[in-house]
């Protein structure tokens, strides 16, 4: 199939899956005239790609991974991409217990429970809700 098909069959621009190609994340073949041609499971390579970026992988993880998640089965040894995907893991845990912090912290603001440092607690610096 051709680039505008596929882009057409996984909701994903042709400029995407010409950078999925530049990093080594998809493959395509030249025909004669040129165009672009890609291989029949390409739509669920490019519907996996998309599932890995949303996961917040990025591009060097994910060309990593595609070995991986070939049809027969791993082609490679998992252990070093299984432990930076746990890193990937768990620093958006982090990120998320900063975040919820920083929303209880704006939250204790808005409450009129806690000020921020350097200011003065009055009646009348209150915030509304």
């Amino acid at each position: 199939m051709r680039i505008g098909e596929l882009s057409e069959a996984t909701g994903v621009s042709t400029r995407a899956l010409r950078y999925y190609e530049h990093q080594g994340l998809l493959r395509s073949h030249r025909r004669a005239n040129t165009y672009r041609e890609y291989a029949p499971n390409a739509i669920e390579r490019v519907a996996f790609i998309q599932d890995l970026f949303s996961a917040g992988l990025s591009s060097q993880v994910i060309r990593n991974t595609l070995p991986l998640a070939g049809d027969t089965g791993p082609e490679a040894d998992c252990s070093a991409l299984l432990a930076r995907v746990r890193e990937v893991r768990d620093e958006l845990a982090q990120q998320e217990r900063r975040l919820a912090q920083r929303r209880k912290t704006l939250d204790s603001y808005l409450a009129g429970e806690a000020t921020p440092r350097g200011m003065m607690a009055t009646p009348s610096r209150q915030i509304a809700n």
